[in-house]
């Protein structure tokens, strides 16, 4: 693997950028036996593949990609990173995540475009002021980083803001300082990059299409390029995980629906952090390219269209123009859907199955981008020590029979 630096990118220019080799290896068929394989070439398949490698020094591994790397939900999200979530269990997940945000550029020695220009969470009524006053006390107990804005202090930080709409007043807002957004394409071929350079294949192209078994666990996997032997398989595939777990007779309790997303056309820098409104289902932020990226929310109904519903972002921009007036003559450059995977209480699923040697990592919903390095982390270390990290335990499979729920859809009325 080239190291990325100043001299090397002074050194590729003068050579015209016409000697730099293909950023991982992709060869085009894996390999019959393997120690692990992560099936799900996304953020978190990839992260979980490298720290696999990295820290566990596991010998063989594969990532199974049936599309191209990036090509899922790491590409079609809003990129949004924050870790104010009221459960401590989900506050301690996400920060885990944020922590790792803070250096993976260096880690990984390419640059992911972290930026932590902060996340502000609008409240448009009494009862969102005492929620987020809630969310606020319970994240400084936790030891996570969040504080209350007056109206006239998120209008501060974000001037472009409406605080006086009469559709949605803003009653105050909490804001995250160390939140913000990264770059979603750079986050899986940095991780693609860095895991094929500690020995990881990386299949594109390759659809799981069964999973043998016998009695003392999963056997491997059957797939369009052939099949495939081994005794370690996590399952990392976000919106098909349902479809992929069913292979192994197991029924995951998940929904899936579309996500819906929007960009404007690119202007100059004009928006300085990210805003976010439960209420009404909206957030913005600006990309470095300049384009305002807007999120919207879910279709009401399951489904793995990737088209979503009209009347979808018709809403989300009624509320972008109410709350940001300036913005209301931008054009729309382009929207897309992304399959999310829901659990019934809107928290993840991370670890052991009834299947020996099966592990998933699944049910992130519309909030899966934003702990992409801390899911890998703990995921692998799952993975290879055949127990829960410490850190996943509390988001086992086995809480929804035993009730120990970590409800944050309840907690924040959306989760993302």
């Amino acid at each position: 693997m080239t190291r990325f630096s100043w001299a090397a990118l002074a050194r590729g220019a003068l050579r015209g950028h016409r000697a730099w080799t293909p950023q991982w290896r992709s060869p085009d068929r894996p390999q019959p036996d393997y120690d692990a394989v992560i099936v799900g070439g996304g953020g978190h398949g990839l992260a979980t593949a490298y720290y696999l490698a990295k820290e566990y020094r596991l010998g063989r591994i594969a990532v199974l990609e049936k599309g191209w790397i990036g090509g899922g939900n790491t590409g079609r999200n809003t990129t949004i990173i924050r870790s104010n979530y009221l459960f401590p269990e989900s506050a301690a997940l996400y920060d885990h995540a944020v922590q790792l945000w803070e250096g993976l550029s260096a880690e990984l020695n390419y640059n992911v475009m972290f930026s932590p220009r902060g996340v502000l969470m609008l409240a448009h009524s009494h009862h969102d002021v005492q929620s987020g006053l809630r969310h606020v006390h319970a994240n400084r107990l936790a030891g996570v980083d969040n504080e209350w804005l007056t109206p006239a202090e998120a209008k501060a930080f974000c001037p472009p803001l409406d605080i006086a709409t009469p559709r949605w007043p803003v009653f105050g807002a909490a804001l995250q300082r160390r939140g913000g957004v990264a770059r979603h394409d750079a986050v899986a071929w940095g991780y693609a990059r860095a895991a094929s350079a500690l020995g990881v294949d990386i299949i594109e192209g390759c659809e799981v299409t069964g999973i043998t078994r016998d009695a003392a666990g999963v056997t491997g996997l059957e797939t369009s390029k052939g099949p495939v032997r081994a005794r370690r398989i996590g399952v990392v595939a976000a919106g098909s995980t349902s479809l992929v777990m069913a292979m192994a007779g197991l029924r995951m309790p998940l929904e899936s629906f579309p996500l819906q997303a929007l960009v404007s056309e690119p202007v100059k820098p004009v928006f300085p952090c990210v805003v976010m409104s439960n209420t009404v289902h909206a957030y913005i932020s600006q990309s470095d390219k300049g384009e305002l990226v807007i999120g919207a929310g879910t279709d009401q109904y399951p489904s793995y269209s990737q088209a979503g519903g009209v009347q979808i972002l018709g809403h989300t921009l009624e509320a972008i123009c109410e709350l940001f007036p300036i913005f209301r003559r931008m054009r729309m450059l382009r929207a897309w859907g992304g399959i999310v995977d829901v659990t019934p209480d809107r928290s993840p699923i991370i670890g052991l199955t009834p299947v020996p040697g099966l592990f998933v990592n699944c049910g992130w919903g519309t909030g899966g981008f934003k702990a992409t390095p801390g899911s890998g982390h703990v995921f692998a270390a799952t993975i290879a020590r055949g127990e829960p990290h410490p850190i996943a335990a509390p988001f086992s499979l086995d809480r929804f029979t035993t009730g120990q729920l970590i409800d944050e859809a309840a907690a924040a009325a959306v989760a993302h």
